[in-house]
């Protein structure tokens, strides 16, 4: 019998990817095309859309291509996706491949344009965090459709009759790859809008009125394990049917194969995202975001969540600020050469700092820089920088969920760092699991489309598939940690310091 794969495709901040898993949800193939970051101003970070279409068709058609001489078949296609960007499109008319017709360019998760949004909702941010789970944050997708439609009211017209729809990645991609068929995403996916209420797993009519947006522009609701449509855009792939779609940090968690309450992953990108599963929607989580890990024939699965801006976005920084090269692999190999950051640290809150303080008007700060200091130790303060918060918001979920959470699953790019891995063990004091499999949310949306197709029986069969894993175990001294700690706390509360005129504080 023919092979049989899912295509997994995993659109990220940098780069669009696209897998095939096969029934041991093992990976047997990789495409990868890079995509650029437009920054117009300050605060502004943009994609654009079209880029981000084309390169989704590049890497399908380069699976496409890789399953027809392997004599395979490819029987599903999964999406996970960079989360909270927002799109606004037109249908297309002119016969261009892809079916929707951008309004203006991508307003990623990094944007930060909708700052002032997020004051004028000030008011409201108790009642948004109640019912969606999440903080107000200019992170979030609804405030950067609110400053769209601040900034273009002629489009509310359009929205209403229908004429403008709205979307995060996965609806951009399905929407295009089905024709214009297919207008909908996943549980996961509408949990990070700030428009989806956690009890009713509805659209809010209440926040729609808030945010000033047509229910008719938003995509139709489903879980994260469904049959979507069919492909049609490409004919490499006509007929074949979009078998699941989800947020990435939640299909990193899904591919990791731990599903039981209490398992912790972080994932290691751009930014970072921690998430815990949790055995019901908890009631409060003042500091974290409360949000749904996955949905499976009716059935939600919830967690905590704890969102990090910049991790592997500061050791990048630190790159180009020394003018290195390749500015991200230079900056880690350059923090290779250095025992450890002599004292120095470093607070990337260039574009404010996220879980769990939402302080959006926190600002970068260096501190502790004596004459000594080199470069070098610029870069390893930027890895510290990353176990640093992603520990303060593991702390943070101990503290609300009223546990001691004894091991950290790891994913992404940035795992393959071998200080990176062994600070974070360290300054957490507990075990940290890297997973060695790469590519956890392309895994994950795979695991998921082969539930939809019947591959697999549900979650205990997936938590039985095969999985690889690397330990690292913490080695500091508790004075040298608590030391560290310390700093990095002072470092914090300096970074998050306003004087009277409501500028940085002079340190």
């Amino acid at each position: 019998m023919a092979s049989e794969f899912i295509l997994a495709v995993d659109q990220g901040t940098t780069n669009t990817k696209a897998l095939l898993f096969d029934r041991e949800g093992k990976a047997v193939f990789k495409a990868s095309a890079a995509i650029g970051l437009l920054q117009p101003r300050p605060g502004y970070v943009e994609q654009d859309p079209l880029e981000l279409w084309q390169s989704t068709c590049q890497v399908m058609r380069n699976c496409a291509s890789h399953a027809k001489e392997a004599g395979a078949k490819i029987s599903g296609i999964a999406i996970s996706n960079q989360r909270e960007t927002a799109l606004a499109w037109r249908p297309q008319k002119d016969g261009s491949d892809a079916a929707g017709t951008p309004v203006c360019n991508a307003i990623t998760w990094q944007c930060r344009r909708s700052e002032p949004m997020c004051e004028r909702l000030a008011d409201a941010a108790a009642l948004i965090q109640r019912r969606t789970g999440l903080p107000l944050d200019p992170l979030l997708t609804a405030t950067k459709w609110a400053w769209l439609l601040n900034e273009q009211p002629s489009l509310r017209d359009e929205l209403e009759n229908g004429d403008v729809l709205l979307g995060t990645v996965d609806t951009w991609l399905l929407y295009n790859l089905t024709g214009g068929r297919a207008h909908a995403t996943d549980f996961t996916n509408a949990s990070r809008v700030a428009l989806l209420n956690l009890e009713t797993l509805d659209w809010d009519d209440g926040l729609l009125r808030l945010f000033g947006i047509p229910r008719k522009a938003l995509p139709k609701l489903a879980s994260s394990s469904s049959m979507f449509g069919e492909c049609t855009a490409l004919p490499e792939l006509a007929g074949v049917p979009i078998v699941a779609m989800i947020g990435d940090s939640h299909a990193a968690l899904v591919g990791h194969g731990c599903y039981e309450p209490g398992a912790v992953k972080a994932t290691y990108g751009t930014g970072s995202s921690l998430m815990m599963l949790t055995p019901r929607l908890t009631a409060e989580a003042k500091n974290l975001a409360r949000t749904i890990a996955w949905s499976l024939s009716g059935h939600v699965q919830f967690a905590l969540e704890g969102n990090i801006a910049m991790s592997g976005a500061a050791v990048h920084w630190v790159g180009e600020f020394l003018g290195l090269k390749n500015p991200a692999e230079d900056a880690a190999a350059l923090a290779e050469t250095v025992p450890d950051a002599a004292g120095l640290v470093l607070v990337p809150a260039m574009v404010g700092l996220g879980a769990p303080y939402w302080d959006s008007a926190a600002r970068g700060l260096i501190s502790n820089l004596e004459r000594a200091h080199t470069g070098a130790h610029l870069a390893r303060a930027s890895l510290d920088a990353i176990a640093m918060q992603v520990t303060d918001v593991l702390e943070a979920m101990e503290s609300a969920a009223g546990v001691k959470l004894p091991v950290l699953l790891a994913d992404g790019g940035a795992t393959r760092n071998q200080t990176l891995m062994q600070t974070q063990a360290d300054v957490l004091n507990r075990r940290v699991q890297r997973s060695t499999q790469e590519e956890l949310s392309a895994r994950g949306a795979a695991l998921l489309g082969g539930l939809a197709l019947g591959w697999w029986r549900g979650m205990a069969e997936l938590a039985s598939l095969p999985s690889e894993n690397e330990s690292f175990e913490p080695k500091m001294d508790e004075t040298h940690r608590a030391q560290l700690r310390r700093r990095w706390s002072l470092a914090i509360a300096r970074a998050r310091m306003r004087n009277s005129a409501g500028e940085g504080a002079a340190m």
